[in-house]
Formats: structure tokens, C-alpha cells, sequence
């Protein structure tokens, strides 16, 4: 199965995908990981563009060619982005969840934005301005929405996995 986690930066899509990821023994494809090491190879610089989204759906047809699952996680801000990540598990023959983490509360939102530390070497974080005036588009199909507000952690795990059943 593939499992899209998609959202704006310091929803807990990160916490949220490592935790699924090690709780089902599922793959964890990490899009921002794969850019930084785009850039430590000298091969582009920050912003990336498309590159490091095609790696990412290069690497998850082939864990799901395998066998595995495997738990995509990038901000996913445009219908066309979103679009790949399905049609890789299309093209694989397995069963897709979209999900949207959110933190609908603005004041905790930017409380985690200005809290958070890097933990990928040299990875620029976005500030809030860049967050809530980047490009992200409405999603048009059936999705799962989490909502990090107001939630621990474990609450948060709780409600991705009631969703994936």
C-alpha cells in the first residue's frame, strides 16, 4: 500500500509519517531528505524544483513493486504532485490513501514553525511568512484529513490509523 502524507511544513507530517512508518513496517520516503542530498551532490541548490518529487516516485513504485509499503511524505502542493504519487501505486497495482495533515490552529501552527529545529544537515526550514504565501493548491479528490490542533502526538497517530482502518 502506498500512504501519501501531504501538508504544509510543521503540520507533523514528519512525526506522523516516522511513527506510522515504524509502527507497520512500511518504507518512509521522505521528500526533503531526498533533496538535501540533490544539493549535497552538487547536482542542484535550494529550491529544487521537480527533482527531488520524481526521485521520490521513482523509489516508491519500486518498494511497492517489492512488496512493501511505503509512507510518501512532502508538503504535496500541487494536484499534480499528488496526481504522481497515485499514479506510482496505479502503475505498481496497489491500493493508495491520500492524507492532508493540517494544524487548523494558526496561533499553534506558527508556535511549531518558530520551535522547530533542523534534523536533515543544512536543510533550509521555511519561516511563516514562506509557509502561508507559498503556492498550495485546494485538494479536488477524496482525501483523509488529520488534524494536528490541540492533539498530542500519540492522539494525532490515533487518528491516522483509524483512517487507514
Amino acid at each position: 500500500m502506498l500512504i501519501v502524507l501531504g501538508g504544509l511544513p510543521a503540520t507533523g507530517k514528519t512525526t506522523l509519517a516516522r511513527l506510522l512508518a515504524g509502527r507497520t513496517g512500511a518504507v518512509h520516503l521522505r521528500v526533503d531528505t531526498i533533496e538535501q542530498a540533490l544539493v549535497r551532490s552538487g547536482l542542484a541548490r535550494h529550491p529544487v524544483g521537480p527533482a527531488g518529487y520524481v526521485v521520490g516516485y521513482a523509489l516508491a513504485e519500486e518498494h511497492l513493486r517489492q512488496g512493501l509499503s511505503v509512507v510518501a511524505e512532502s508538503v504535496n502542493p500541487l494536484a499534480v504532485t499528488r496526481d504522481a504519487w497515485r499514479d506510482a501505486a496505479v502503475r505498481a497495482g496497489v491500493p493508495y490513501v491520500e492524507v492532508e495533515v493540517v494544524c487548523s490552529d494558526p496561533v499553534e501552527h506558527r508556535r511549531r514553525v518558530d520551535a522547530r529545529s533542523v534534523d536533515i544537515p543544512d536543510l533550509p526550514l521555511p519561516g511563516w511568512e514562506q509557509i502561508v504565501e507559498r503556492e498550495y493548491e485546494p485538494w479536488h479528490r477524496e482525501r483523509a484529513v488529520v488534524d494536528t490542533a490541540g492533539r498530542s502526538v500519540e492522539e494525532s497517530l490515533g487518528s491516522l490509523l483509524c483512517v487507514l482502518g
